[in-house]
């Protein structure tokens, strides 16, 4: 498979099935405890942002989840984890299936989160940034108690205004800069990605947390793209001005939200280095996956608490992850 088209920028494919599941069934699909799969792997941000919320939530019983394998080819996602490299629950080797299921001309990319309706075992949505947006406003009624208010009316403005620049420069920055095909393209992708990460900088060194007093949507999304810097877009796609190891805000911001219960007791860092490493073979030819970095790191006091503010706001602290769904420790 090819990421890169040499002599042009890249330009992320965003045509996601924008199929809603809501309280009110709009759509045609409301919300049932059980009766969606939530498809992830743990190598991709993108899903990992669902990973995330899903776990803060406490949706783990109303919303089950299916864990693809980190390295996929051109026919997509496989179930390579599961005994007999198949989901318990869809029965499927490859999420392609799910999605050919729903439209057998399916044509665009088949991408995680992806939520399938278990009864037919056709993919409902794959529009990643409104799939956590809805785990919050339209599960509400299965979120756990104590559950967190990620997405809070008051600050939603300013959570949608800085999800939108940390997108277009640093969540999807660091591929802009990775499958750039032109040196024009790179340093272009290259400069906004760290303008944004010193805009950000900045931000972080007057505040514990993105927007407000408690961790929000706009944390959830950056933490997915600052957790994979050093071990994949510092050396595989070329972001080196710095390693998020020598931006201290963002190093010390990225421990206190690693050592919150719910975000880096989901990060699985041996699944992002082989996804990434394994996967783009344009970028990485050899097909080494490298060693490093060490690790321990994320573990060190990161010094935030005085700047205040309420981790999980008026709620709580979700309980320990869910039989079935740890991760390996930071030792292994």
């Amino acid at each position: 498979m090819s990421y890169v088209t040499p002599g042009k920028e890249y330009s992320r494919d965003s045509r996601y099935i924008g199929t809603r599941i809501t309280a009110d069934g709009r759509d045609g699909f409301p919300i049932e405890p059980g009766r969606y799969r939530l498809v992830v792997s743990r190598a991709c941000p993108w899903a990992s942002r669902a990973v995330i919320v899903r776990r803060l939530l406490g949706l783990e019983e109303a919303l089950p989840m299916a864990i693809a394998g980190p390295v996929h080819d051109e026919r997509s996602w496989s179930f390579d984890l599961d005994p007999g490299g198949r989901d318990p629950v869809l029965g499927i080797e490859r999420l392609q299936e799910a999605y050919l299921a729903r439209d057998p001309g399916y044509d665009r990319g088949i991408t995680v989160p992806a939520i399938v309706d278990v009864p037919t075992g056709k993919v409902v949505t794959n529009d990643f940034p409104q799939i956590t947006i809805d785990l919050s406003l339209q599960w509400r009624a299965h979120h756990r108690a104590g559950a967190p208010e990620l997405y809070p009316p008051v600050l939603r403005p300013e959570i949608d205004a800085v999800n939108d620049v940390v997108y277009r420069d640093v969540n999807n920055g660091v591929y802009r800069a990775g499958f750039a095909g032109s040196q024009e393209a790179y340093t272009a992708a290259y400069e906004r990605l760290f303008a944004r990460l010193d805009w950000i900088s900045a931000r972080l060194t007057r505040s514990r947390y993105l927007v407000g007093d408690r961790i929000t949507e706009a944390d959830v999304r950056l933490f997915t793209t600052l957790v994979r810097f050093d071990a994949v877009y510092h050396g595989h796609f070329k972001c080196n001005r710095h390693k998020l190891a020598e931006m201290p805000v963002l190093w010390a911001y990225a421990r206190d939200l690693f050592q919150t219960p719910g975000f880096g007791d989901t990060v699985d860092f041996d699944h992002i280095k082989r996804h990434y490493y394994l996967v783009h073979q344009d970028i990485n030819p050899t097909g080494i996956v490298p060693a490093g970095p060490e690790l321990s790191g994320w573990r060190t006091a990161h010094g935030r608490a005085c700047l205040g503010g309420r981790p999980f706001g008026d709620g709580t602290a979700p309980g320990p992850v869910a039989a079935g769904e740890r991760v390996p420790d930071l030792s292994h």
